[in-house]
């Protein structure tokens, strides 16, 4: 099947949109001919400069009782304001621990294996 521009803007006028603008750009900042060696460097800086929030750290939480009292330490440092620490604990009691994300293991972070 064969488009012409103005053809693929009636069909896809966002996608279309979106080619023409600089808004969902994505910068490739290297190229490798290994794609296993490629994964591993990609996946070495995902997390340089992050600073977990309250959701990391209740993904790391067993039980409701844990993440209650994460949340309560976060508020009480002022990490996070009354009324989200509200609103965590209201969705921790009506839809559990888990409705924040899969657990976080111990090792989620590292970078093990990264040549």
């Amino acid at each position: 099947m064969e488009f012409n521009k103005k053809r693929f803007k009636q069909m896809f006028p966002n996608l279309a949109n979106e080619l023409d603008t600089d808004q969902n750009r994505v910068a490739i900042s290297s190229v490798r001919s290994d794609i296993s060696t490629g994964e591993r460097r990609a996946s070495a800086k995902r997390f340089d400069n992050y600073t977990p929030d309250a959701i990391d750290f209740i993904r790391r939480c067993d039980n409701e009782k844990q993440a209650e009292e994460i949340i309560e330490f976060l508020e009480k440092r002022q990490e996070i304001s009354h009324e989200h620490a509200q609103r965590l604990k209201k969705q921790l009691r009506t839809q559990g621990v888990r409705s924040f994300g899969p657990k976080k293991q111990d090792d989620y972070y590292s970078c093990a294996g990264v040549v």
